[in-house]
């Protein structure tokens, strides 16, 4: 009997944006009967949740206040777990992993998911020179490195210096038929005329909810009764809800804080709208693209670009300002019908099926 290849997932935390919710999809939805699943969560203790996944994957929880302390836990536990492959779905998560690996058990592979794109992450400073380094030095020990598209492998590859085999685009797995269960079985969770305006994503300066609320307080008068329900949290939460009020924007502008599933809010939403300054491949885009709804995005990536920009159910504002948010927001708003949905054909390759099949075709080239 040959033995499955051993594969350990790692994610940082629960409940968190969409890089987690990647590897909890592959987790659940990898196949058993080719592969021994782990799943760790390496700083468990920063937000205590459950995940839902069946009961062939095994859950290694680790009581770590924040990933950087978590160096001993991680170690012990490959050494328990001894995989054959893991795969690490986030930049600072990553980073640690590969520093470990000369102390982990021989022959351990290691597969990087980049959730960022560099260049962007560079440019607004946010990434500081040490890590800047790590980076050089120690992705191209990786195994493979996963990109979500074939602009961030192209801009990767011009910031380190990593062998082209070694860069791999993969489509983030989305659960579409889960989402398309939960829209036609769900019920609305909007009230009044509307049109319903959802946003999804964490409440820091790179998403640009600032620029959102700048965009809605100038279509007020357009559309008096618009309302804006804003999902997530994130350091800059109470900043936004101050000018939100600021704005006068209380009676348009609910912040619903961190929701576990976004999708519930499909069912009666006018449109998504994603207003980041930077982006990779944006989940909550692609949930809600599954899901038909019309989607309204700032040009924050080449990708969202190539993606949306002939896609008759998406509207790309010319820039990541308020005004142009809002000039695209007015176009949207002005053509949609209520309750409008469309067939976006670029999600074919996300959709659950097509991208397990893509990632067990690279991890059985690791393996083999």
């Amino acid at each position: 009997m040959t033995l499955r290849p051993r594969l350990l997932l790692l994610i940082p935390h629960l409940g968190g944006g969409g890089a987690e919710r990647v590897i909890a999809l592959l987790a659940a939805n990898l196949s058993p009967e080719k592969y021994d699943l782990h799943l760790g969560v390496v700083a468990h203790a920063q937000r205590k949740q459950t995940l839902d996944l069946p009961p062939h994957v095994k859950v290694h929880l680790a009581e770590n206040r924040r990933v950087r302390y978590a160096a001993p836990n991680l170690l012990h536990l490959t050494w328990r777990v001894r995989p054959q492959v893991i795969v690490s779905g986030m930049a600072h998560l990553n980073l640690l992993v590969l520093l470990l690996q000369p102390l982990m058990p021989r022959r351990t592979r290691i597969i990087v998911r980049q959730n960022a794109t560099f260049s962007r992450a560079l440019a607004t400073g946010s990434v500081p020179l040490w890590t800047r380094l790590l980076y050089r030095t120690q992705y191209p020990r990786a195994e493979r490195i996963l990109c979500q598209s074939p602009e961030m492998a192209d801009d990767l590859s011009q910031s380190i210096p990593v062998k082209p085999d070694n860069l791999v685009v993969l489509p983030n797995p989305i659960d579409d038929a889960k989402i398309e269960q939960k829209i036609s079985h769900g019920t609305s969770r909007w009230h009044g005329p509307g049109p319903h305006i959802l946003s999804v994503g964490r409440l820091s300066h790179e998403k640009g909810i600032d620029a959102l609320l700048r965009a809605i307080s100038e279509l007020r008068e357009a559309f008096p009764t618009m309302d804006v329900t804003i999902l997530g949290d994130g350091p800059q939460d109470s900043a936004l809800q101050s000018f939100s009020r600021a704005l006068g924007l209380d009676d348009v502008v609910t912040f619903a804080g961190h929701v576990s599933d976004p999708v519930a809010y499909y069912r009666g939403a006018s449109l998504l709208v994603v207003s980041s300054r930077h982006e990779a491949m944006p989940n909550a885009m692609l949930e809600a693209a599954a899901g038909g709804l019309p989607v309204v995005a700032t040009p924050a990536s080449p990708a969202i670009v190539r993606l949306l920009q002939n896609d008759p159910g998406a509207w790309l504002a010319a820039d990541a300002s308020a005004q142009a948010l809002a000039a695209a927001l007015h176009n949207a708003l002005g053509k949609l019908q209520p309750g409008e949905r469309f067939i976006h054909s670029w999600i074919e390759p996300f959709r659950l099926k097509h991208a397990i099949s893509a990632y067990e075709s690279l991890l059985d080239s690791v393996v083999r």
